[in-house]
């Protein structure tokens, strides 16, 4: 299925506010990282928020199902002191609180389970799930291109 952009967004529960370019280039420089295209374009759409619905396939079992990881929220660039819960600006934190591997930025997750752009074998992202109480650091997609364009609607 090919995803239209448009259409990728449902609620905006926390109100984040729309992201400007100082935004990203002030996210970009405090993580240590170039995020990737797709996923910018996405929240130039709406910044962060609950999806319409998406799962990625898997072909391995995860603690979280048996054949996909769910996607039903990804998260936005919003100031770190934002109450907002979908918000990768909080992606220091959550990864010394919760114990996860370096080079992390945080896209989705509720603190069992996460679902990053995992920075730490090259300056392009893989993306990882990652579930700390069931021992399970998986790279899902070789790229975000790939995890989004892999992604099916529930």
């Amino acid at each position: 299925m090919k995803l239209n952009s448009h259409n990728f967004w449902g609620n905006n529960y926390y109100r984040n506010p729309s992201v400007t370019e100082i935004d990203i280039v002030r996210a970009e420089s405090s993580l240590g990282v170039k995020l990737p295209p797709i996923y910018l374009d996405l929240i130039r759409i709406q910044n962060g928020g609950y999806t319409n619905g998406f799962i990625f396939p898997m072909k391995i079992m995860t603690s979280w199902a048996n054949d996909h990881v769910p996607l039903h929220e990804m998260f936005g660039i919003v100031n770190p002191n934002s109450t907002s819960g979908h918000n990768i600006m909080k992606s220091h934190y959550l990864t010394s609180e919760w114990g996860l591997p370096p080079n992390q930025v945080i896209i989705n997750g509720d603190g069992h389970w996460w679902i990053t752009l995992d920075y730490r074998k090259s300056k392009e992202p893989s993306i990882a799930w990652i579930d700390i109480e069931c021992d399970e650091d998986i790279q899902i997609a070789t790229s975000f291109k790939g995890f989004y364009h892999d992604l099916v609607s529930e």
